[in-house]
């Protein structure tokens, strides 16, 4: 079977009551691709009233959670806290987090593991700086990425995951990635699916870009053969937004 188009929208440190109301309210007014699943990522602070005012069709994902269960960790939300608030998904491994807040690769991989142990789907985000594309690293630097959490997933736990490949050099800065270049890396990846995993893995695994996706570049990503979709950055705030959920219409 085809995999399902994806499309995510991060909305990152942005947003209070009132826009992201009106956010939530331009998508579910908004004619949508019913063959595409959607989930968005508000602050944390808004993720139960983005869950109540949000169509049941659209999936709402932290942007962030813990590794371990309810405890001292102050400032931390857990796997469980998520679930009670009926939030399905989390967003893990996000480059801002690798390089802002020092995240490794062994913790983004804990997280993946803690996530999925306690039943939600992740989002694991994977990348490469500008000078590692300069390097002609960007498949070492993301199947090692990916290798880490390979670790401790089982090969049926990776039904629960969407790779989101965002190139660290194009988050916010307006650069992407050619469609050449970015199918390049998701091909690459698939096949590290294929070799490391399973076949059926492999085939299944959606696999998304991100990096400045825009209403103007979506639809030819959209046609490479191992783009499954998209995390969308900025352009999730905007309603536009739409255009990228309907980047296959």
């Amino acid at each position: 079977m085809p995999r399902q188009f994806f499309v995510g929208g991060n909305f990152k440190m942005n947003g209070v009551t009132s826009t992201i109301k009106s956010i939530v309210s331009n998508l579910n007014n908004s004619k949508r691709d019913p063959n595409t699943e959607v989930v968005v990522a508000p602050p944390a602070l808004y993720l139960a009233l983005v869950r109540e005012l949000a169509d049941p069709s659209v999936g709402v994902a932290a942007q962030n959670v813990y590794d371990k269960p309810n405890g001292a960790f102050t400032g931390e939300l857990s796997v469980e806290q998520l679930k009670d608030a009926k939030i399905d998904w989390a967003i893990v491994g996000h480059s801002e987090r690798r390089v802002l807040l020092r995240e490794d690769d062994d913790f983004v991989a804990r997280k993946t593991k803690a996530a999925i142990d306690g039943g939600l789907s992740v989002i694991l985000c994977i990348g490469e700086s500008l000078e590692e594309r300069e390097a002609t690293k960007t498949i070492e630097v993301v199947t090692r990425q990916l290798n880490a959490v390979a670790k401790l997933v089982s090969e049926e736990q990776w039904s629960k995951i969407v790779i989101a490949y965002e190139p660290i050099w194009a988050i916010g800065t307006g650069k992407v990635a050619t469609t050449t270049q970015a199918q390049e890396v998701h091909a690459a990846i698939r096949k590290w699916l294929g070799e490391t995993i399973s076949a059926k893995v492999a085939d299944e695994t959606r696999i998304l870009y991100g990096g400045s996706v825009s209403d103007g570049n979506c639809k030819d990503l959209a046609k490479e053969k191992d783009i499954d979709g998209f995390l969308v950055g900025g352009a999730s705030l905007k309603p536009a937004f739409v255009d990228i959920i309907n980047a296959r219409l």
